[in-house]
């Protein structure tokens, strides 16, 4: 959202929702408000599910539990906010509200990124030495290794509402998602090592499967992400209203996909939700 002070409290924001495109405002909310809540509904699903089915309590649920969190809280931190200047034209917002919402915005997408480190991980010990799985990548180390991923986004977003500066923001979260896809290209790398020295086409096959869906999710969120921090970086002559959309755009799809894929490729869990959805009606 584009945002200006306001004359008489300097301490008050005043957002603008999409410059441009005021009157299209409740036009814009419906795609909006659609894709909020099938990504609670879809994420909420694959919470409860993972929670009722002791099946599927093993450390592949837990990273996707951790990743359903993040993509939880990802829209909640905007979408209210922004459907309450589409629909009641409420565009104040204080300074403290700003940085406590850009504060915990970051520091979920931080933890968002982490996370998919994590899976990669998993995928390595997983395909690379499945033999020691169970000993190294155990349910408490999985939670161990949630506790570090969410020590690591405060640590690294808690400058953000001290220093109240920008640039350099963006620079230290450019430096982030840099540093986490070359620890995913590593694993990557030694997965597909492991993989071409399988003497079975099956063994390839098998291997290949149980990475795709982490691949996909993987790509609907750094390619947005990515593609979005670009044309803010370059993209000068870009219309604003063209920035916040796809912004705004790169917050919503992701977390409305990533349980459509995880549910779709998937099986047991996809097993697992069919059955909860029946036991239900």
């Amino acid at each position: 959202m584009a945002f200006n002070f306001t004359p008489s409290h300097p301490s008050t924001f005043i957002l603008m929702g999409i410059p441009g495109l005021e009157a299209a405002h409740i036009w814009i909310s419906i795609p909006f408000s659609t894709f909020y809540i099938i990504s609670l509904l879809g994420n909420l699903t694959l919470l409860c599910v993972v929670g009722k089915e002791q099946t599927l309590h093993k450390p592949m649920y837990l990273l996707l539990c951790m990743l359903a969190l993040t993509d939880i809280a990802t829209p909640t931190f905007v979408v209210p906010k922004a459907l309450g200047i589409f629909w009641f034209n409420l565009k104040g917002i204080t300074m403290a509200g700003c940085l406590t919402q850009m504060f915990f915005l970051h520091m979920v997408s931080v933890m968002h990124s982490a996370t998919l480190v994590t899976m990669a991980f998993d995928r390595y010990v997983a395909i690379c030495i499945p033999l020691r799985y169970a000993t190294i990548l155990s349910n408490s180390q999985i939670a161990k290794l949630g506790l570090v991923c969410l020590i690591k986004a405060v640590l690294f977003i808690l400058p953000l509402p001290l220093l109240i500066s920008q640039q350099p923001f963006c620079a230290n979260r450019f430096v982030i998602m840099g540093f986490d896809l070359t620890l995913i290209a590593l694993s990557y790398g030694l997965i597909i090592r492991a993989v071409l020295r399988m003497s079975s086409k099956n063994a390839h096959q098998k291997a290949l499967n149980t990475c795709t869906t982490h691949i996909c999710v993987m790509l609907t969120y750094y390619t947005p992400s990515i593609f979005s921090n670009l044309t803010y970086r370059f993209g000068q002559g870009i219309a604003p209203h063209v920035h916040i959309i796809l912004s705004d755009l790169y917050l919503l799809i992701p977390p409305m996909l990533n349980p459509i894929i995880y549910g779709i490729r998937t099986k047991e869990l996809r097993e697992k939700v069919g059955k909860y959805i029946c036991c239900r009606r």
